[in-house]
């Protein structure tokens, strides 16, 4: 009878994953449900938009709520003149036009002014920070703003009447260069007594210009 020897031994495969398999798995799942939540919230703001005043509602409660943590701890007033400075930032945007006149001016080769009397042409105002945006930004940036006052890291301490009066002057400076150009443009950013459509009143205008019999 032949002796065949040993039999070939086999390296068995360890069934338990590598580190790497299992730090991929784990940064899968974290986007996977970062990417659900982010669904999600566009979902909402999605569903939001018709919405405005709710939205500023909510939006109020937000500072209110900020103003009030600030007031009782008496600090974190670095972080409330950043705000008042974005603030002021998304202000001037909201009430600028989407197409500065400067520049349609100088492309133009004159002036293109909006219309100042009933028979001009109708134009209406595009903001160059749209409303719901403007509520966004607000929104969120109270939200930091208020997660930050639990962080001591971000209590600089400053002379908080200074930067109370140096965020008025640059409030007044910058409000009264955005009117100068309203003035000297002709346009309100505001919808208030503009002309909108009425199909009544365009259908009885028509009906009364056809000849009768």
């Amino acid at each position: 009878m032949m002796d065949t020897g040993p039999a070939p031994t086999t390296t068995a495969t360890s069934s338990s994953s590598s580190p790497e398999d299992l730090t991929q798995s784990s940064t899968s799942v974290v986007s996977q449900w970062m990417f659900n939540i982010s669904r999600r919230l566009q979902h909402v703001l999605d569903k939001s938009v018709p919405h405005v005043l709710y939205r500023w509602i909510g939006c109020l409660v937000m500072v209110l709520i900020y103003a009030v943590r600030v007031y009782l701890i008496e600090g974190f007033y670095i972080i409330t003149y950043a705000l008042g400075i974005y603030l002021l930032n998304l202000l001037i945007g909201f009430l600028s036009p989407q197409v500065d006149p400067e520049i349609d001016d100088a492309a133009a080769g004159g002036p293109t002014l909006l219309p100042t009397r009933g028979s001009d042409e109708f134009r209406p105002f595009v903001r160059r920070l749209p409303e719901f945006k403007f509520w966004y930004s607000i929104t969120k940036a109270f939200c930091i703003g208020f997660v930050m006052t639990f962080f001591s890291v971000f209590d600089v301490p400053v002379f908080w009447p200074i930067l109370l009066f140096y965020w008025f002057m640059l409030f007044f400076l910058t409000m009264r260069r955005q009117i100068m150009h309203m003035v000297k443009y002709r346009y309100v950013p505001f919808s208030f007594g503009k002309q909108r459509y009425d199909g009544k009143k365009a259908s009885a205008v028509d009906n009364n210009s056809l000849p009768r019999d």
